[in-house]
């Protein structure tokens, strides 16, 4: 496959600008030939820099569609899901959807449009890989949110059928931003994103291996099983209370983060995959303070866990710009007293409940 190659020339079809079917090195010299002579004739004034080659891919029960990022003056960046190939403004069917995206999300962007219902099976055609679309939507959102320069992207078309996602043209277009603290993510965005650059591998003192990321709301069953594996008692030290029902509504206040106001990081048992301990910092309305709470699995307490955690909330709140953070602690839980003192906070009591 040969097409032309100009940055002023968005669809390369409207100047017959592509030649399918190639099989010869002849074949390829004479195409590259024919589609610069043709986007010549067509755009006079474009500044043509040559051609591009391509594998020539066939998917018989592909469906063409278009993914992409564009730019909302009011919001900010948007993620575009519809039909794409070269008739996408004729039919312009699309939905648009605020970033950051989960799986979830990009599932139900999909089933907003018609598009939904030609990537089940029908006829002779299998069912497409609608888990691969939507992944491909999720990390079209990522890679906005990390590259905060990209102002629109188009993947058209994108083709969708029963062995996955490949697309078969891009277009991106990127412009200067303001510097941002380095690590963080898209400040455009009109929900905060997905914070990655709090992922981290951490090893603790007697060998294993843990992996630090921010808590997702997906992860409601992966925090029921961790209480589960948390004492009573280590439960009440962290709630204050005898925690019996942990039901939806519950563990969602723990997973359902607004990363513009919160932070909460789990540690995830390499060899595993399960829960081992999570720390959150709340901010405060004023942005300037914020509370920790901290939580570690009983097979986990005395391992330098905790102390890790506390450390990566310490890391959190100064890159947040939080000027102090606090938490409330049993008088009675002397180990996380010790640990407190140890990275430096003051220790006093709470003038409105001497068991604090």
């Amino acid at each position: 496959m040969v097409k032309i190659y100009s940055r002023d020339i968005t669809h390369k079809s409207d100047v017959s600008g592509v030649m399918l079917d190639i099989t010869t090195p002849e074949g390829a010299r004479k195409a590259a030939a024919q589609v610069i002579e043709r986007a010549r004739a067509a755009r006079p004034n474009a500044n043509i820099e040559g051609v591009t080659i391509h594998p020539m891919i066939r998917r018989p029960n592909a469906r063409e569609l278009i993914a992409g990022v564009g730019e909302d003056p009011t919001f900010g960046p948007v993620i575009l899901f519809g039909r794409g190939g070269t008739a996408v403004e004729v039919i312009n069917h699309k939905a648009l959807c605020l970033p950051p995206l989960d799986m979830n999300l990009a599932r139900a962007q999909i089933e907003r449009t018609r598009v939904a219902r030609l990537l089940r099976s029908y006829r002779d055609k299998p069912q497409a890989d609608i888990d691969a679309v939507a992944q491909t939507l999720v990390r079209i959102s990522q890679l906005s949110a990390d590259i905060p320069e990209i102002r629109g992207l188009d993947l058209n078309p994108l083709v969708a059928d029963e062995f996955g996602v490949i697309a078969l043209d891009a277009r991106i277009e990127i412009a200067t931003c303001p510097a941002i603290m380095p690590g963080a993510s898209n400040a455009r965005f009109a929900v905060a994103p997905y914070p990655r650059w709090q992922e981290k591998q951490i090893e603790l003192k007697d060998g294993v291996k843990l992996f630090f990321r921010p808590a997702r709301p997906e992860d409601e069953d992966l925090y029921r099983r961790f209480f589960k594996s948390v004492s009573a008692e280590d439960m009440r030290r962290r709630f204050f209370t005898a925690v019996k029902d942990l039901d939806h509504v519950f563990i969602a206040r723990l997973t359902q983060i607004d990363y513009a106001r919160a932070c909460a990081i789990v540690a995830i048992d390499e060899a595993d995959g399960e829960m081992a301990g999570g720390v959150r910092v709340m901010h405060d309305p004023d942005q300037a303070a914020g509370e920790y709470a901290i939580l570690v699995r009983s097979d986990f307490k005395g391992r330098g866990l905790g102390w890790a955690l506390m450390r990566a909330a310490i890391d959190y709140a100064r890159a947040a710009g939080l000027k102090t953070i606090h938490g409330q602690v049993l008088a009675e839980n002397r180990a996380m007293l010790d640990m407190c003192a140890g990275l430096g906070f003051t220790i006093g009591d709470d003038r409105d409940d001497a068991t604090l």
